[in-house]
């Protein structure tokens, strides 16, 4: 049968129905905030209120003399290693002698009730001696990673603009707080139900904290509630274990809102210099840039992150001269790492910006300086990469441009900033439009073994062929359920599928960050079913099954590999894959109280080949939300160490009314090398998004407004004589 025929099965290239739509719409779908189990108690974290302290001691006697308190653990029960990590286990289980971070993990309790719980946890007696803490990154001399990017020696122009770029906190703000149950096992072993972004490395990390060999601990995936990068990191993994195995009874752990804003690393802020060079008719000739990025209390995924920054600092532009530099640093901060667009979201504010100055200064539009200088197929990056498949982003900018305008708001206040408040009629309100483009590498880089495990197993239930395809990917609420089963119909021709709970009983499929999974778990269901099916031996699969009986096969899956980015120099191919985007904003900006109303957001996207159109306007919709957000609203704001601002009343994220209508154009060139052609999807809006908002409230404006988000005051208090070009970097 042929591929386009069983596409008609709800396979690929289809808008197959999400199996847990139904659930998620009428509030049936099982989060792991949503677990329950017989007998099981509850427990709770006591966090230090320090970012910076040494702690003198610790008295849980009080804790443990409230009724209904089972346990009160300290770092001195941890049963194994002492701290984890991504990276590197430099992250205590509980603070050990110091604190680095306000809501650093002291101790745990366990109790009857969660309030109980709570109550116990705020009696324990810390004695902690404060010191000064670092919150200034500039001022940090520990370094998690530097790395430059060098290559050419021609570092004069005749047109040079520099600028100085920030880009503040954000926070992943998913909907479903952190959460997850742990049941102690007749081996001496424990099970976790949890809400993850990965897994293996959960459990890897895990197990030697617990004093465990990792096949005594098996996790289960639960319903998640959006991770968007902080559910790589453990959260409360280790302490419900912990918990259950001290108790011997099943432990359940739910973070409230505040506490998941202490619970999870946030995306880092930046502090960029760039310095951009080009001949008079706008072509780069250099490109010089520093980048700073606060990594917070402990590493994580830093290292990483600052690759991504040094790889992709000068965006999808040729240039022949670069010296670039990203570097991560520690700090006394809340805790960074991974958040949608990793690393390259930062860099990309701050080169984005840069070309409206440069085009400014060429007297050329912000599209055509772009057009000049974009990449395509056969061009390197910076790092010496060349680009092996489609780019074609001087067209994606000529498509974007000829989307029409919308319309003037006129004068209906439900379209105005403001809106039904009645701030304004219109009177003070101007429109800008803007542009913005952006590269993100899809997969794991540097080297790293990047790969994915599936199980398929074929068989008659009923008469009836059935396959059930078993993967350790992390549904986080992207709709890979729906595309492996997808993948399973176009590949062995058969109607019913089940994707089974994703758990560690089966191979790893690594983490559901870096756009990754469709690539390579999607490659893995793929070769796993094709093997199915070649023991089907060219018949249909209902008289294979009847002949052979079940037929089972598992495989693995890696892309091609990437290699380490030298250290000296930053040339390497570092990246699989790199997909582009681009975005207009338009925007009316009310001039007098700084308020901002996006009016449209239009979006080109080359995905390589849709695999299931709606899931992917879906996530377009949503990386250009989060872009929204971090252009405009969204910051955890952070004074000496402490966090300002953890709860959804202050901080803001985009809501129904903050998104405008999106017009999107989506393009199919497939990558060559990938399964069926795809390329990562998730990630690059959220990119291009953010400096295109920015640039439109500059058009309106006439400020520089070089910080990230763009608060109301930035526009609104520019005092008589203030200089509208400066910005708050």
């Amino acid at each position: 049968m042929t591929e386009t025929a069983r596409a008609s099965r709800h396979g690929v290239g289809e808008s197959a129905r999400r199996p847990d739509a139904a659930l998620k719409v009428t509030g049936e779908f099982a989060y792991a905030s949503d677990l329950w189990l017989e007998g099981m108690v509850w427990g709770a974290t006591l966090r230090s209120p320090h970012a910076s302290a040494w702690i003198r001691s610790i008295d849980v006697g009080p804790a443990l003399a409230i009724p209904g308190v089972r346990a009160v653990l300290t770092h001195e029960d941890v049963p194994g290693e002492k701290f984890y990590g991504l990276e590197r286990r430099d992250q205590p289980v509980l603070a050990v002698d110091q604190v680095r971070y306000q809501g650093e993990p002291v101790a745990l309790v366990a109790a009857d009730h969660p309030e109980v719980a709570r109550r116990a946890a705020a009696a324990i007696r810390v004695a902690y001696e404060p010191r000064p803490a670092v919150t200034d990154p500039r001022e940090s001399r520990e370094f998690v990673r530097s790395q430059p990017v060098v290559k050419g020696d021609t570092f004069e122009a005749e047109v040079v603009v520099t600028g100085e770029y920030e880009v503040g906190m954000q926070d992943q703000a998913f909907l479903g707080p952190e959460s997850g149950l742990a049941v102690p096992a007749e081996d001496g072993g424990v099970d976790l139900y949890i809400a993850t972004q990965w897994l293996h490395v959960d459990r890897d990390q895990l197990a030697p904290c617990l004093g465990l060999p990792p096949e005594k601990v098996r996790l289960t995936l639960s319903g998640v509630g959006g991770a968007f990068g902080a559910r790589e990191d453990l959260s409360m993994q280790v302490h419900a274990c912990m918990l259950a195995l001290r108790l011997d009874r099943p432990v359940k752990i739910v973070y409230g809102r505040e506490e998941s804003f202490f619970g999870h690393v946030h995306r880092h802020p930046a502090r960029m210099r760039y310095e951009h060079g080009a001949t008079r008719d706008g072509r780069l000739v250099y490109v010089k840039a520093d980048i700073l990025l606060d990594g917070g209390a402990y590493c994580s995924s830093s290292p990483a992150v600052v690759g991504n920054a040094a790889s992709l600092g000068a965006g999808p532009y040729e240039v022949a001269n670069v010296r670039v530099r990203a570097t991560g640093v520690y700090t006394n901060n809340p805790p960074c790492g991974a958040m949608r667009g990793f690393g390259a979201v930062q860099a990309c504010y701050a080169y984005e910006s840069q070309m409206d100055r440069l085009a400014e200064a060429c007297g050329l539009s912000p599209v055509e300086i772009r057009v000049r200088n974009a990449v395509s197929q056969g061009s390197a990056l910076i790092t010496g990469q060349v680009i092996d498949s489609p780019a074609p982003l001087a067209g994606m900018l000529r498509e974007l441009e000829r989307f029409p305008l919308p319309p003037p708001t006129g004068r209906d206040l439900r379209g105005l900033p403001g809106g039904v408040s009645q701030t304004t009629h219109g009177e003070s309100v101007r429109r800008g439009v803007g542009y913005g483009v952006g590269i993100k590498n899809i997969c794991f880089s540097e080297g790293f073994d990047d790969y994915s495990t599936a199980r398929v197993r074929a068989e008659l239930v009923g008469g009836r062929p059935h396959v059930t395809v078993h993967t350790a990917a992390a549904e986080v609420g992207q709709g890979l359920v729906t595309v492996q089963a997808q993948i399973a119909r176009t590949e062995l021709d058969v109607d019913d599928v089940t994707v089974a709970t994703a758990d560690t009983s089966v191979g790893s499929a690594g983490s559901s960050s870096a756009s990754r999974q469709s690539y390579v778990t999607g490659g893995a269901v793929r070769e796993a079913c094709r093997a199915v099916r070649e023991r089907f031996g060219g018949l249909p699969a209902r008289e294979a099954l009847e002949l052979y009986g079940p037929i089972e096969e598992t495989r693995e899956y890696r892309h091609r590999p990437t290699y380490p980015l030298d250290p000296a120099t930053g040339q390497g191919d570092s990246h699989t894959q790199l997909a582009l985007c681009v975005h207009r904003a338009v925007v009316d900006v009310d001039v007098e109280l700084g308020l901002v109303k996006v009016v449209e957001l239009a979006a080109v996207q080359d995905v390589g080949r849709v695999l299931n159109p709606q899931a992917l306007e879906g996530q377009i919709h949503g990386g250009s939300a989060q872009g929204l957000g971090l252009a405009l609203m969204e910051e955890i704001q952070v004074r000496d160490g402490k966090v300002l601002n953890p709860s959804f009343t202050d901080y803001l994220i985009p809501t129904i009314l903050d998104m405008p209508p999106m017009a999107m154009k989506i393009l199919e060139n497939p990558d060559p090398a990938a399964p069926y052609g795809l390329r990562g999807a998730g990630e690059p809006p959220t990119l291009s998004s953010t400096p295109a908002i920015a640039a439109a409230v500059r058009a309106a404006t006439g400020l520089r407004l070089t910080r990230v988000p763009i608060r109301p005051e930035d526009i609104a208090l520019v005092r008589d004589g203030e200089d509208p070009n400066d910005g708050r970097a």
